[in-house]
């Protein structure tokens, strides 16, 4: 019963475009061709209006004007014609004029059949039409002829049947806009949004059965994509946390440990090995949590990166930064930018170079250069994927190919994306370049 109620509905509004497109089907064909279908109309009354004045004549000759109408079933006046009330306001005078129109006409017809040319008097009255004036030996008689008017009910069969088929074609054409056409531009635009939006919205079931399944299809990949991100999460937190803690008790043992117990160097490079591990674990919890929740704050991006910057007093990282003011995710953008000038650090070679540059109107581009080779163009899209190391350029420590990505996920999440080799700005001082680019966040 649930199911047959979205079709009952479909089928209820795609009666509703055929009845609505045949209505105005039928008052646009009715202005347009209402004219000519009238002048139509009073060529085919003319010989019938001539062989009625004939007969009613000869009738005349020799009964009453009451008789011949009472035999003949033809409405005959005696006297003056009847004069019509004046139809006030600028509809009834485009009657009028209409109607005195198809008089003349009228009586062009009957000039060409008739012996003698007739007198044709309009009349707009109760009974839309014509008296004419037959030739009678004792007083004057008149003779009623209704002319349909062009814009009345029932309309003209003719009218009526393109109305309908005019009709037919606009209501099919709105109900493929409104019940298909529309429905698939916004599943379009939400699948666009996949793997752009850390959390798309699913979309509301409208339409044909067809672009309902889809929809219906849709929502369901969401929810498991939502449910596999969830999952992966979890799982990279709970390995990150459960390791932090025997970490922390290797580093106590060792701290603890006599003096001669390890040598000088044996000791260094335990301390970087857990070093290692601790930003391993690090990035997993980075990654893990998508920074998804943190609050939008505006601030001018050039102080911002200039107090990042100072963490790395000492090294040969040069800056120049133009003033530009964004809202951003400052926890999130600043663990992007310190992957991005660590990389470049470790894998590059110095001087480095971060420049912040004005993007698009309210958006900015964070360039990261060094003198180095940089990664292979053939690499480049393996180099963004997460966990993947590319062995001939990213050698070193501590490092679980979570960067990029995690930069990656930041651009975007700030509407903009990570590209690796040449910038968007033309300005280029040699070497290689990691270019990140967003737009304030709402």
């Amino acid at each position: 019963m649930a199911a047959s109620l979205p079709s009952a509905a479909l089928w209820l509004r795609l009666g509703a475009f055929v009845l609505g497109g045949w209505g105005i089907s039928l008052v646009l064909l009715q202005a347009l061709l209402g004219e000519r279908i009238g002048q139509a109309q009073v060529a085919q009354m003319g010989p019938q209006v001539a062989l009625n004045l004939r007969l009613s004549e000869l009738a005349l000759e020799r009964f009453p004007p009451a008789a011949v109408s009472q035999l003949s079933g033809l409405q005959l006046g005696v006297g003056e014609p009847p004069v019509p009330t004046p139809d006030l306001g600028f509809l009834g005078r485009g009657r009028d004029a209409r109607l005195k129109d198809q008089a003349a006409q009228l009586r062009q017809e009957l000039c060409r059949r008739l012996p003698h040319c007739p007198q044709v008097v309009p009349t707009n009255g109760e009974a839309r039409g014509v008296w004419i004036e037959l030739a009678s030996p004792l007083e004057p008689v008149w003779l009623y002829a209704g002319i349909r008017p062009q814009l009345g009910w029932p309309p003209d069969p003719l009218l009526a049947t393109l109305a309908l088929i005019s009709g037919s074609v606009v209501a099919g054409a709105l109900f493929l806009l409104l019940e298909v056409q529309r429905p698939l531009q916004q599943l379009e635009k939400a699948l666009g949004r996949v793997g752009r939006v850390s959390q798309p919205n699913p979309l509301t079931q409208r339409g044909a059965p067809e672009v309902r399944r889809l929809t219906r299809h849709f929502n369901a990949m969401l929810d498991r994509l939502a449910s596999s991100e969830q999952e992966r999460a979890t799982m990279l937190a709970g390995i990150a946390h459960d390791i932090k803690t025997p970490l922390t008790r290797l580093r106590l043992r060792l701290s603890l440990l006599p003096a001669g117990g390890l040598g000088g160097s044996g000791r260094e490079k335990a301390e970087a090995d857990l070093d290692d591990l601790e930003r391993i674990t690090g990035q997993f919890l980075l990654f893990a949590g998508g920074g998804g929740g943190e609050l939008a704050v505006e601030v001018p991006l050039q102080e911002f990166l200039a107090e990042l910057a100072a963490r790395y007093d000492g090294q040969p990282l040069e800056l120049d930064l133009l003033p530009v003011t964004a809202r951003i995710q400052p926890i999130a953008l600043g663990r992007a930018v310190a992957n991005l000038v660590d990389n470049a650090l470790s894998y590059g070679q110095p001087p480095v170079l971060l420049r912040l540059l004005p993007w698009q109107g309210d958006g900015f581009e964070l360039q990261i250069w060094d003198r180095g080779a940089g990664i292979a163009e053939e690499q480049r899209s393996a180099a963004l994927m997460p966990f993947q190391r590319l062995d001939a350029a990213r050698g070193g420590h501590g490092h679980c190919g979570l960067g990029l990505a995690i930069a990656q996920r930041v651009a975007r999440a700030h509407g903009g994306e990570l590209r690796l080799g040449l910038p968007l700005s033309a300005a280029n001082p040699g070497g290689f370049c990691v270019s990140l680019t967003g737009r304030s966040m709402a």
